[in-house]
């Protein structure tokens, strides 16, 4: 796709990886190359699960500092708001998005990290922010995704003492869900079985989930009951239900393409 990223897609799973080597860094090619393939999932009704994978060495390990340390504050402001925008995309996809995870996921490698719905780890993975090292913060959504996902003390201990975490930990913290072999293989394969289900009830979850974290719980309710009451009247809703009155739970085969 771009000298920065390349999307192959198999069936209904594309796989989105980072390539610009040694570390991945997201200097502005790789910004826009993200965004760009972004907004392209997100158009496309052809995918329904996204894979994100930095490689077999690294996943990400942040930004180009050698870039950053020039900048000006009007440079970094205009800059940063960018690279939110990038990653925000990634995170409001309406499909589900699974990172795999190999070796460094540090600064921004993270914080992309965090955008997916679920995180796959090798044992040797080391995630990280070590922004304040640097007498700064992240500034793409560490702040907030990290502690909406582990919790305020937590994020806060890691963000404030910006020490790296190792896969083990990542695991019991839940900052990551799972330490595989092989987190490509293991990414593809959770993928491929949300890719297979009910793609409009999914994408409901993933709505009724991620915006209800950031409301009241009764402003949560109110979008589930919408949502709920629009899947009725899908094909995916009349194939689930009379797959389960017919032959029981867990029966359905759904129609790929609704």
């Amino acid at each position: 796709m771009t000298e920065r990223l390349h999307v192959e897609t198999t069936g209904r799973v594309a796989t989105v990886r980072l390539d610009h080597p040694p570390l991945n860094a997201f200097d502005t090619e790789m910004r826009h190359a993200l965004a760009d393939t972004a907004a392209r999932l997100a158009d496309s009704d052809d995918v329904h699960a996204v894979v994100l994978y930095g490689g077999e060495k690294v996943f990400a390990a942040g930004a180009d500092i050698k870039q950053l340390a020039g900048f000006s504050f009007e440079e970094v402001l205009g800059w940063n708001r960018a690279l939110q925008k990038a990653f925000t995309r990634f995170a409001e996809l309406p499909m589900p998005v699974v990172a795999a995870i190999n070796g460094y996921a540090l600064g921004g490698g993270m914080e992309l990290a965090l955008t997916a719905d679920y995180r796959v780890a090798s044992a040797t993975a080391v995630l990280g922010q070590p922004e304040v090292l640097l007498g700064i913060i992240p500034g793409s959504g560490g702040t907030q995704r990290l502690a909406r996902l582990i919790g305020p003390s937590r994020a806060k201990e890691l963000l404030m003492t910006g020490r790296r975490v190792r896969a083990p930990e990542a695991l019991s913290l839940g900052l990551v869900d799972r330490v595989a072999p092989d987190p490509l293989a293991a990414a593809l394969e959770y993928a491929q079985v949300l890719a297979a289900g009910p793609r409009f009830a999914i994408q409901a979850v993933k709505e009724a989930v991620d915006h209800g974290l950031d409301s009241s719980i009764a402003a949560g309710l109110a979008l589930e009951r919408s949502l709920i009451a629009g899947l009725f009247a899908t094909r995916d809703r009349d194939t689930g239900m009379a797959s389960f009155l017919r032959d029981g739970p867990g029966k359905a085969t759904f129609d790929r393409d609704a």
